[in-house]
C-alpha cells in the first residue's frame, strides 16, 4: 500500500513538473528515465486512476442509498395515513411508541357526534382508567375492529372508558357507531389528538390512568389493543402492566401482548356455544349431536359473503345426501339475515364475532366441520371456494348448477 502511494505522488510531481515546463511534453519527460522507472510512473499513474474510480464508485453508491431511504420514508408515511403501518417490535432497542408511560396525557376538547364537546377532564371524570382508540372512517382494519370496541364499551363500562377518537364527518362516522352500539366517539378536525399522542397510524390506543398520566405505551394494531384492553382489565391493574425486558426509546420496557387462545384441533371437541336464531328462540351446537354438521361464520355486509351466497342456496336446494347440516353464527341485524333466505338455521353472535374466535375464525366467511359427536372434523376453511369444498360442493358442480 505504501508502494502504491509513493508511486501516485511521483505521477502527481511529474504532472506537476509538466505544468511549470508547457514547452515539454510527456514522452520528453519519460526519455530520459530508465525502463524500470518508467514502468513504475505507468504503474503509479494507474494506481492514481483506479483510486479515482474508486472513489467515483463509493460517491455513486452512497448517493443511491441516499435516494433508496428518502423513498422509504415517503412510503411509511403513506402506510402511516393509511392506518398500515407495522407496529415496532417489543423491546426492539430505540424503539418509540407513543408518550413516555407515566409522562402527562394531553388535554383535549372534541365534538361527538350529537354536536356536544368533551374534554379528556370529563372522560376521566366518570373515575376509571380511560383508552383511547385512534381510528378513521377509510381504515379497514379500524372498520373490523368496532363490533370489538361495541362489545368493550358494553361489558366493560363499569371498569374501563373506551373513547373513539375518529377523523371526518359526522356522516361518515354516524352510520358504524350506531351499528354497533359505540359510545364516547369523538371527531378530530384532521389529526390534532392523535399527533398529541404520537400515534401516526391506525388503529391504535393508550391507556390513560386515573391520574391523568400515561399508563401505556402505544398499541398499534389489533392484536395489541385487544392485548391493552386485556391487561388493564386484568386483576392486577391498569398501573401494573406486563412489562418485556427490553426497553424502547422512551425509557419505559415495552408490553408484551398476550398469545390469542389457540383454536381447538382435528378431533378436539368443538366448543359449544348458544345463540339466539331469527324467531328469539336458543339454540346450542350440542343441539346438532348425532348429525355432521357445517358451522359456518357469515356477516351479511360482507362482500365476499354476498358473493358467495347464490352459491350457497344452490347448495340448500340440491345438496348430496351425505352433505353436512348447515348451521350459520352471523352478525347484524335481524332483517338482514331474513332478507337472505337461507333455509338452514341462521344464529345471531350479538357480539361480533365472540363465537367464531372460539374456533379461531376472524373474518367471513369461514367454516369449520363438526362431526356427529361433537368433534372438530376439520382444518378452519377461508373463503367461498374453501368453504363450499367443505361442504362437498367443489367448483365444477357449482358451474354445473
Amino acid at each position: 500500500m505504501i508502494r502504491n502511494v509513493v508511486l501516485a505522488a511521483l505521477a502527481s510531481v511529474i504532472v506537476a513538473l509538466g505544468r511549470s515546463r508547457p514547452e515539454l511534453g510527456v514522452l520528453d519527460w519519460l526519455a530520459p528515465l530508465s525502463i524500470a522507472q518508467r514502468i513504475e510512473v505507468l504503474v503509479g499513474v494507474v494506481v492514481l486512476a483506479l483510486l479515482m474510480g474508486e472513489g467515483w464508485v463509493i460517491f455513486q453508491m452512497m448517493s443511491q442509498q441516499g435516494r433508496l431511504l428518502l423513498r422509504m420514508e415517503v412510503l411509511e408515511g403513506r402506510l402511516a395515513e393509511a392506518g398500515l403501518a407495522p407496529a415496532p417490535a417489543a423491546g426492539a432497542a430505540g424503539a418509540t411508541a407513543g408518550l413516555a408511560v407515566g409522562s402527562p396525557a394531553p388535554s383535549f376538547v372534541l365534538p361527538t357526534l350529537s354536536g356536544e364537546t368533551t374534554r379528556l377532564e370529563a372522560l376521566r371524570a366518570l373515575g376509571k382508567p380511560v383508552v383511547l382508540l385512534f381510528s378513521d372512517p377509510g381504515c379497514g382494519p379500524c372498520s373490523a375492529l368496532l363490533p370489538e370496541v361495541g362489545r368493550w364499551q358494553r361489558e366493560h363500562a363499569t371498569k374501563l372508558v373506551v373513547a373513539l377518537i375518529s377523523r371526518g364527518t359526522v356522516e361518515a362516522n354516524r352510520p358504524k357507531a350506531t351499528e354497533y352500539g359505540l359510545t364516547h366517539v369523538l371527531l378530530q378536525k384532521d389529526r390534532e389528538v392523535a399527533e398529541a399522542y404520537q400515534a401516526s397510524g391506525t388503529p391504535s390506543a393508550v391507556l390513560i390512568r386515573r391520574d391523568g398520566t400515561i399508563g401505556s405505551p402505544l398499541a398499534q394494531g389489533a392484536e395489541a389493543i385487544g392485548a391493552l384492553i386485556a391487561t388493564a382489565l386484568s386483576p392486577a391493574g391498569p398501573g401494573t402492566l406486563p412489562m418485556a425486558a427490553a426497553t424502547n426509546g422512551n425509557g419505559q420496557r415495552a408490553m408484551t401482548a398476550p398469545r390469542p387462545p389457540a383454536s381447538p384441533r382435528v378431533g378436539e371437541p368443538a366448543p359449544d356455544f348458544s345463540l339466539p336464531d331469527l324467531a328469539g328462540q336458543t339454540v346450542s351446537l350440542s343441539d346438532f349431536r348425532g348429525d355432521e354438521t357445517l358451522v359456518l361464520f357469515w356477516r351479511p355486509s360482507c362482500g365476499f359473503c354476498q358473493s358467495m351466497l347464490p352459491d350457497l342456496k344452490a347448495w340448500e336446494s340440491r345438496s348430496p345426501t351425505d352433505a353436512p347440516r348447515l348451521l350459520v353464527v352471523s352478525t347484524d341485524s335481524v332483517a338482514d339475515n331474513q332478507a337472505m333466505g337461507l333455509r338452514s338455521p341462521v344464529l345471531l353472535d350479538q357480539d361480533g364475532m365472540s363465537v367464531g374466535r372460539l374456533f379461531g375464525a376472524t373474518g367471513t366467511p369461514m367454516a369449520v366441520l363438526v362431526d356427529a359427536e361433537g368433534k372438530i372434523a376439520s382444518e378452519l376453511a377461508a373463503g367461498a371456494p374453501a368453504v363450499l369444498a367443505l361442504a362437498g360442493q367443489d367448483s365444477s358442480a357449482r358451474a354445473s348448477h
